[in-house]
Order: C-alpha cells, then sequence, then structure tokens
C-alpha cells in the first residue's frame, strides 16, 4: 500500500482541519512547499495537495503555494479542492499537478466531468466523500442524495483514474478509518480506491493493507508526530 502524505492549504498556510470545519484549522507551517520537499526525502511516491479556501468559495485560490508545492516535489501531486469548472481542472494540470480530484462537480455537474475523464485519461480522481454513505458536497457542508458506491460506478464508467474515498466524520480526527466502507467501495469498483481519514496509527495502516487497499492518505496523524512518514511507508 502507497502512504500519500497531505498538505491542506488555507490562506497559503499548511493547515489541518478536523471534520472539515473551517474554524478548528490549526496551521503547520507558513511555507507548505518545504513540506514537500521532506516529504520527497522521505520517501514520499505521490503527494495529495488539497486547496481549502477553493472548496469553500468554489473556486481555486491557492495557485502560488500550489506552484511551488510542484515546483518542490519530484514525484507526482494530486490536487483537489474548488475544481468544478473545466477550466479550472485544465488549469490545475497545466500547471504542475499529475492528477486533479473532483468532487462537488462529480455529482453536480457530472456530463462536464465525464468529458474531463475522456479528455484527461488516468489523471481524473473522483474524490467520494461520505456522510453515513451519502456523498457531500461544497466542502463538506451540503449532503446530497448520491451514495458512495453509486458514485463510485458512475465515476468507473466516465474512465477516472481512481477513487479517492473519505469518510467526512473522521477526517483530521485520528479515530482510525473506516476499513468495512472503503473496503465495500473498493469490491464494488473495478478502479483502485484511496483512502482517507481518521488514520492515527500505524496499527490504521495495516488494518487497510489488510483489506487490500492501494493507497492511502495521511495527513494529522503526521503533523503531529504520532509516527513518521518511514515508520508509515515501512509499516504498509
Amino acid at each position: 500500500m502507497i502512504v500519500i502524505p497531505a498538505i491542506d492549504l488555507l490562506g497559503g498556510k499548511a493547515v489541518r482541519l478536523v471534520r472539515g470545519q473551517r474554524d478548528s484549522a490549526t496551521v503547520f507551517s507558513d511555507q507548505p512547499w518545504t513540506l514537500a520537499k521532506d516529504f520527497v526525502a522521505a520517501g514520499a511516491q505521490r503527494i495529495h495537495v488539497v486547496d481549502l479556501d477553493g472548496a469553500f468559495s468554489g473556486a481555486p485560490e491557492n495557485r502560488e503555494a500550489i506552484e511551488r508545492i510542484a515546483g518542490e516535489a519530484t514525484v507526482p501531486i494530486q490536487l483537489g479542492g474548488g475544481l468544478r469548472e473545466r477550466s479550472e481542472i485544465d488549469a490545475a494540470l497545466a500547471t504542475g499537478a499529475t492528477f486533479a480530484v473532483i468532487g462537488t462537480a462529480a455529482v453536480k455537474n457530472a456530463e462536464m466531468v465525464a468529458r474531463a475523464c475522456a479528455d484527461h485519461p488516468g489523471r481524473i480522481v473522483i474524490a467520494v466523500d461520505a456522510k453515513d454513505g451519502q456523498v457531500a458536497v461544497e466542502g463538506w457542508v451540503e449532503t446530497s442524495a448520491v451514495s458512495a458506491v453509486e458514485l463510485g460506478r458512475r465515476a468507473e464508467g466516465w474512465g477516472a483514474a481512481a477513487l479517492l474515498y473519505t469518510d467526512v466524520a473522521r477526517d483530521g480526527a485520528g479515530a482510525g478509518p473506516d476499513v468495512e466502507r472503503t473496503a465495500d467501495l473498493a469490491r464494488a469498483v473495478g478502479i483502485p480506491v484511496i483512502a482517507s481519514g481518521g488514520v492515527g496509527s500505524l496499527d490504521d495502516l495495516r488494518a487497510l493493507a489488510d483489506a487490500a487497499i492501494p493507497m492511502v492518505i495521511v495527513g494529522r496523524a503526521l503533523y503531529d508526530r504520532r509516527f513518521s512518514l518511514k515508520e508509515a511507508i515501512a509499516a504498509c
């Protein structure tokens, strides 16, 4: 299982939120590009970057920081947050990101996202952010009528490269990932599922690996120094 460290951007700084709540932000660095360099040195094969301002406002807002992160990293970057228009998806892929992560638009503008998957084969990741099995949108402040499995199957049909499954209630809380629902989604589709949300220990990583999940995103546990990236990679 590949461990993907996360850098979440708010106001140009690297932060972590608890359960996606903006007022829960803890700032970890005002130079997030240095984190990317450190992650690569520790063995990262990919880095997950989220423009939180973009996720809340609906349009990317941290372009300068993102470009600097892409410049420092020598591994693929997957970028999400506010990519709700085709022009924004294209721009993200043109300015350093290897993968564009799309959430809200996959529910609210499915036709556009399907075309983006066709035009950028192997480079679109669909974010399946779930609350009690239903997909959350608009920076996780709204719950849709679409189930996680339904969205996953739609994305597979569009030709998406992968799914990024996050249990919103667990994100940033360190209470353990939802291994069962992540594995259920992985069994329901034929494309890779990236686990995210709730990883707080090396045992959490081992549980996901035992469930045959191919990739996992780790954020706050790294910043809180519960374990190092090197230790996480070794555990997987």
